[in-house]
């Protein structure tokens, strides 16, 4: 039955949102390096903790950059040749990774990496625009992130099955081919299209020139970076957490990360189209799933208990599907269309700083103070996340307020003779 609703939910997009979602899902599905990244430089690198958290800084500084050129190269050449050659450049670019084994090394060229592959994200999230209606552009988003869960149902398993029966090196090869397949899979059967119209401006209300002036957005996008920095610690200290507690194999390391995956796949689309037909505040959502992120990882505390893992997982997920399409969407709607590129990359490079920052600050509390204490931070970090997002849903209540205001006494005042 939940397959059936599902499928029929899905013909309702148009072909391109479907090529789209079926090429992210190869991709996504053989994306199998960076869930076993911290695991494959400590065991086979041997790199120390606060090595690693260098390579995840480099990863984070990489996506920053990546994200940044994505939004101006959108603007100026179009999301679509963004997105073609980050696909591709990065597909060669993982196979060449697999030949680096020195410190200094595999940072330049996981540097080098996400540069490339992180371009692709500010570009995939405004080929939306072109290829969604504007009412259900949250819903395509749920589609796209559904099949990259999807993906992430198969990539733990096919991974750690990889690395259990052949080695880590076989991971960048299969990487690198699925980056390279899905390239020749979206440039062979989807063609560009460019938006037909561009919004213009209510002329009474106050025109915002940069991305600075908003003041709600980048109120949004610290309320992203601290949700990413409570994400991102699933694919760096949780995995070493499993290993040094639980003394989990890489396999079932990658079945936690497939629940998750199984999770979002089966249930973020149906949730995101009951917001949405019911009206509920994009913000409240968000500030729920902060909330619940931070309370999964206090779970953490109760040690060495296999059911606590398991809670604290589905915690997560649940946290992940109220913010992470819903937070997308709030940025979408507060882009300005002529530097709608620039919005998306802003709004990415959050996520980019939060990655940098997070991995580098978890493993240095990890290294010196235990696991404890990370998710103690981790927490707090979340719960002030929350309470910062339910802040934002005042202020911009009051700005449509304002804006309502302005709009009702332009209707109806009287023009000077």
């Amino acid at each position: 039955m939940i397959i059936r609703n599902y499928c029929k939910k899905i013909n309702g997009f148009s072909r391109e949102v479907k090529i789209l979602a079926c090429s992210t899902f190869i991709n996504r599905a053989g994306a199998m390096v960076v869930p076993f990244l911290s695991k494959y430089m400590f065991e086979e690198l041997h790199f120390s903790y606060g090595q690693i958290g260098w390579v995840m800084v480099c990863l984070g500084f990489g996506s920053l950059i990546g994200t940044w050129i994505s939004g101006k190269l959108s603007d100026r050449l179009g999301y679509y040749k963004v997105m073609v050659f980050s696909l591709l450049c990065s597909g060669i670019v993982f196979i060449i990774l697999e030949f680096l084994s020195t410190f200094y090394s595999f940072c330049t060229g996981v540097l080098l990496l996400t540069v490339i592959s992180d371009m692709y994200r500010p570009a995939m999230l405004l080929s939306l625009s072109s290829y969604s209606r504007r009412e259900e552009r949250t819903q395509a988003l749920a589609l796209i992130r559904s099949s990259i869960n999807l993906g992430y149902i198969f990539s733990p398993l096919l991974g750690g099955l990889l690395i259990s029966l052949l080695n880590y090196k076989y991971l960048f090869v299969v990487d690198g081919s699925t980056c390279i397949i899905s390239a020749l899979l979206f440039l062979f059967l989807v063609k560009e299209k460019k938006l037909p119209y561009r919004l213009r401006h209510f002329n009474n209300l106050k025109e915002k020139i940069t991305i600075f002036q908003d003041r709600p957005f980048i109120f949004h996008l610290v309320v992203t970076m601290l949700t990413g920095f409570l994400f991102f610690q699933i694919f760096t200290t949780l995995p070493l957490y499993y290993k040094e507690i639980f003394n989990f194999s890489s396999f079932q390391s990658g079945l936690f990360l497939g629940l998750s995956g199984l999770m979002v796949f089966l249930f973020e689309l149906p949730i995101v189209q009951y917001a949405e037909s019911k009206n509920i505040s994009k913000l409240h959502l968000i500030a729920s799933g902060i909330f619940l992120m931070a309370v999964s990882y206090l779970l953490l505390l109760i040690e060495n208990c296999i059911i606590s893992l398991v809670a604290m997982i589905v915690l997560m997920t649940v946290g992940v599907m109220l913010t992470f399409p819903f937070a997308n969407s709030f940025a979408k709607k507060r882009a300005l269309k002529k530097i709608e590129g620039r919005f998306m990359a802003a709004f990415s490079m959050s996520y980019s700083i939060a990655q940098m920052l997070s991995t580098k600050i978890g493993m240095e509390i990890t290294a010196n103070y235990g696991f404890r204490a990370n998710w103690l931070v981790l927490s707090c970090i979340g719960i002030s996340g929350s309470f910062l997002c339910c802040s934002l849903n005042v202020f911009v209540k009051k700005e449509e307020e304002e804006i309502r205001c302005k709009i009702i006494k332009s209707i109806f005042s009287i023009p000077n003779k």
